[in-house]
């Protein structure tokens, strides 16, 4: 589902010279694997989603998403690659003007779906996560944990084969990570490929998934293999 092959991500700004962000990465996440990417604050975790998500491009090396090589995708071929792929904020990044139900269909909306197709998917997508009884409402009224149960929603509305989350369950209690979790876990069984960036060593720690560590850039272990 993804592949890295000899990544490298190089910063270059006048004066202050360049920094790599990434190093010669190669990693595989097949379809149906949950897997932990984690690394100290700087190893390299945002720039590795921003360039599945194709926010940035690799300064060398070859990306694989579903199958496409993200290196002859022009600009106008990203949004459809994107739709490949849902996105999970830690901060959720909600529509506070619109209701519950607007905010996941968003995706759709932009994509063109027909209103009756967008109905089905959104009220789909909240059901699974547990929120079909507050599509009317304002985010706001909803509860940290209900909220992020909505980004989840919205990631998932265009039933993405990859799903990647950055720190899903940093503002959330351990009680409601676990719920979270169990979500995540719920999407890897019916095949969906799922990498969750966390500084959360204790989350880590509750579950026997793949970790990915991330340390200067470089991959340095892969605990369901041998060390890199």
């Amino acid at each position: 589902m993804i592949q890295l092959d000899r990544v490298s991500k190089r910063y270059s700004s006048p004066g202050m010279g360049s920094k790599d962000a990434l190093k010669q990465v190669s990693l595989t996440l097949p379809a149906g694997e949950l897997t932990f990417l984690t690394g100290h604050s700087g190893a390299g975790k945002s720039t590795l989603l921003k360039l599945i998500m194709m926010i940035e491009r690799p300064t060398a090396g070859e990306i694989l998403v579903d199958g496409i090589p993200l290196n002859r995708v022009g600009r106008s071929g990203i949004p459809l690659v994107r739709r490949r792929i849902g996105m999970v904020h830690q901060n959720h990044q909600l529509l506070f003007d619109r209701s519950v139900y607007d905010n996941v269909a968003l995706p759709l909306v932009i994509a063109g779906f027909p209103r009756a197709d967008i109905g089905k998917r959104v009220r789909a997508a909240l059901d699974k996560v547990g929120l079909l009884s507050k599509e009317k409402l304002n985010p706001m009224m909803l509860s940290g944990g209900e909220q992020q149960r909505v980004g989840i929603a919205r990631a998932v509305v265009n039933k993405p084969p990859l799903l990647l989350a950055d720190e899903p369950t940093g503002n959330l209690d351990p009680e409601l990570s676990a719920e979270i979790m169990d979500l995540f876990k719920d999407f890897a069984r019916v095949g969906v490929a799922v990498m969750i960036a966390t500084h959360d060593l204790s989350l880590i720690a509750r579950y026997s998934h793949r970790l990915l560590t991330l340390r200067e850039g470089h991959l340095v272990a892969d605990r369901d293999e041998t060390p890199v």
